[in-house]
């Protein structure tokens, strides 16, 4: 018998015998507050946090939070104070140097501060390499928990999507946190009334 064939036959031998699987029963987490719940939670994973009011115009917000901002990426009809529209690009890295894109979330999860992001844009490529983001967010489109996010009808029905939550993130073993590396270092997440 080869070492293989004796390695195979001492792992059967002190096998473990079989367990069943325990019952998956628990009561998935809610929020009695959400406005508060999502604030604190952005706040906790590095995003900004602004909740306009009825009338309250979007573009003030914008450049409130990034009053440095020269290039501001969108294609959202209204920001006007969009410099550039990434659509009528012709290619990607053109939007290397934009300082802000903004952005529209589709929802945001409670319990850790995600915002689902569908491509509503012609290049994905602005999620990452704006120095900043804004995600625009309906404030109804607020979801407790990741089981309801998976149980959207609207969450599989997309081209492209991801999640994000605050600003990009690492850190090595030596717990040196890197804020920025994979996507923008800052993230604002704005609020907003549903339209009328």
């Amino acid at each position: 018998m080869g070492s293989k064939e004796e390695i195979f036959a001492r792992i059967k031998a002190h096998g473990v015998d079989q367990v069943e699987r325990p019952e998956m029963t628990f009561t998935p987490l809610t929020f009695p507050e959400p406005l508060v719940q999502f604030e604190k939670i952005l706040k906790a994973v590095g995003a900004n946090y602004v909740l306009l009011e009825k009338g309250q115009d979007v573009n003030e917000a914008i450049r409130k939070a990034y009053p440095e901002a020269k290039t501001i990426a969108s294609n959202l009809p209204e920001v006007t104070c969009a410099t550039v529209n990434p659509d009528k690009l012709d290619d990607p890295r053109e939007l290397n140097g934009t300082d802000v894109g903004v952005i529209r979330g589709e929802f945001g999860v409670l319990e850790n501060g995600m915002v689902w992001i569908n491509q509503h844009t012609r290049y994905k490529a602005l999620f990452f390499i704006a120095e900043a983001l804004v995600v625009l967010l309906d404030r109804n489109e607020l979801v407790n928990n990741m089981h309801e996010a998976y149980a959207r009808p609207d969450f599989d029905d997309y081209g492209y999507g991801c999640f994000i939550a605050g600003p990009s993130k690492t850190a090595d073993i030596e717990q040196a946190l890197v804020i920025g590396a994979h996507g923008a270092r800052g993230v604002t997440v704005i609020l907003q009334h549903p339209p009328l």
